[in-house]
């Protein structure tokens, strides 16, 4: 299965804005993108992100073993959007370097704990992980029914005009 994320430059923008504010303990920030998700020809899927839930600062736990650690309630809140909103949820997070950016055996251990959580609220949507870097982007997705994760080999972002406010790719 071939796998197209597409996020409008300007959400982009506003996610490494609020991924660059300090935490009091936490050494990094981490959110939820929800998206939609469209079945394309030819084995395809799209995914396209339209909004950003920052995790709330009192929804981090104090841990020297990880840069960030979310609470349960912050996966609760992701879990909650995603049902109501009927959205695929992607988690995500920064490393602070330019250049394509790996995912640590820390990050794929814990996702693996709690995307398949989201199956519970969205079992038909596909969920995953984006990790940035300060100019290039890699995610993973499970599929349902998928054991496997399936790499994002394509990152698309979209700018928005601003004399006319429609989407241009």
């Amino acid at each position: 299965m071939k796998i197209e994320f597409r996020l409008a430059q300007n959400l982009l923008d506003s996610i490494h804005k609020q991924l660059s504010l300090p935490h009091l303990f936490a050494a990094e920030r981490v959110g939820f993108i929800s998206c939609g998700v469209s079945e394309l020809q030819n084995n395809s899927l799209l995914i396209l992100g339209e909004s950003y839930l920052p995790v709330a600062d009192d929804d981090y736990i104090n841990s020297p073993h990880y840069g960030a650690l979310m609470g349960s309630p912050a996966i609760r809140k992701a879990l909650q959007y995603s049902y109501k909103n009927h959205k695929a949820m992607f988690h995500v997070h920064r490393h602070e370097h330019k250049g394509t950016p790996h995912f640590s055996s820390i990050d794929l251990r814990e996702s693996e704990k709690f995307i398949p959580d989201f199956w519970k609220v969205q079992p038909k949507m596909p969920h995953g992980i984006i990790v940035l870097s300060h100019d290039s982007m890699s995610g993973l997705c499970w599929y349902p029914n998928n054991n496997q994760t399936i790499p994002i080999k394509k990152f698309t972002l979209i700018k928005q005009s601003k004399s006319n406010a429609r989407w241009i790719a």
